[in-house]
C-alpha cells in the first residue's frame, strides 16, 4: 500500500507539464474531470457532504503524488448521473487547490469503509516510521454498522493467523507452508477486512471479519458521522491525519516524457 514520493515538491508550488509547457491546475478542465471521476468511486451519494470535501481533498492529494501514472482518457468510461456529477463538481471547487502535506512532501492519506472501532498505527501496517500522521484513532460510530460483523464461508483449508498488530487487525497468515500478510490473504479471498478470525466448523471454514477494508487512515463512516455533528472537513481530515497540514497548491510539477 505504501506509495514512494513520484512528484518533486517546491514550497507551495509543483509544475505540470502537459506536451512540455506548464498549465495551472485550475485551467486543467481534464485534471479536475478525472479527479472529480475518481472522488465517484471512492464515496457513496448518502454522504454528508462535509465527508465528500475531505474525500475531494484525500483524492486530489493522491492523484498529484502519483500524476505521472494517471491516465487522463480512463474516467471517461465512467459515466455519471448529472445532478450527482454537479454536486461533485460544486464540492471540488468548494476545495479547490487544498492538498494534504506533510514535511514538506504530499501526505499518504489511506482510507477505508469501516474500521473494527480503531484504525490501525501505520508504523505496524508499513513497518517504518515514515507516517507518523496514521495514527491508530478511535472510531466508536463503527461499531454501530450494521456491516460491522460478517461471516464468510472461505474455500481453504488449514489456515491459522500467526499475528495481530495492537489493534487486532491480521498481520500475517500461515496457510500450508506458506506465510503470507494479513492484507495478502484477505486479497487473495476476498474477505471484507484485514481483522478477522479464522473458524474451522467440522470440515469447513469460516472467516468472520469486523469492519470493511484494510482500517488504515481515515474510516467514511465515522467521518460521516461526525460529519452529521458538525463537523467540518478540515476538522475530519485533522483527525484523521494528525500532524499533516493543509496546502493550496497553484500547480503541479509533471514531466511527460
Amino acid at each position: 500500500m505504501a506509495v514512494g514520493v513520484i512528484v518533486l515538491l517546491f514550497p507551495y508550488v509543483i509544475t505540470l507539464f502537459f506536451n512540455g509547457r506548464s498549465v495551472e491546475t485550475s485551467q486543467n478542465p481534464k485534471l479536475d474531470e478525472y479527479c472529480i471521476h475518481m472522488l465517484a468511486r471512492e464515496v457513496s451519494s448518502d454522504y454528508e457532504e462535509e465527508l465528500l470535501k475531505a474525500q475531494a481533498v484525500i483524492v486530489r492529494t493522491t492523484v498529484y503524488k502519483n500524476v505521472k501514472e494517471i491516465d487522463f482518457e480512463a474516467y471517461e468510461s465512467m459515466k455519471l448521473d448529472p445532478v450527482w456529477h454537479q454536486k461533485l463538481k460544486k464540492v471540488w471547487k468548494e476545495t479547490e487547490g487544498q492538498v494534504l502535506m506533510y514535511q514538506g512532501e504530499l501526505a499518504l492519506l489511506p482510507f477505508h469503509r469501516l474500521s473494527n472501532g480503531k484504525t490501525r498505527d501505520g508504523k505496524e501496517v508499513f513497518e517504518s516510521d515514515a507516517y507518523p500522521y496514521l495514527q491508530s484513532k478511535d472510531c466508536f460510530y463503527d461499531l454501530e454498522a450494521k456491516e460491522q460483523v460478517q461471516i464468510q464461508k472461505l474455500d481453504v483449508q488449514g489456515a491459522t493467523i500467526q499475528k495481530l498488530d495492537s489493534q487486532g487487525y491480521v498481520l500475517e497468515v500461515k496457510s500450508g507452508e506458506e506465510v503470507c500478510s494479513g492484507d495478502q490473504f484477505r486479497e487473495a479471498y476476498d474477505l471484507r477486512s484485514s481483522c478477522y478470525e479464522i473458524k474451522v466448523q467440522g470440515e469447513e471454514t469460516f472467516v468472520v471479519t469486523k469492519g470493511v477494508g484494510h482500517g488504515v487512515g481515515l474510516s467514511q463512516y465515522t467521518a460521516n458521522a461526525l460529519a452529521k455533528q458538525g463537523r467540518d472537513y478540515q476538522e475530519i481530515l485533522a483527525y484523521f491525519f494528525e500532524g499533516t497540514e493543509m496546502q493550496e497548491v497553484a500547480q503541479i510539477l509533471w514531466e511527460i516524457e
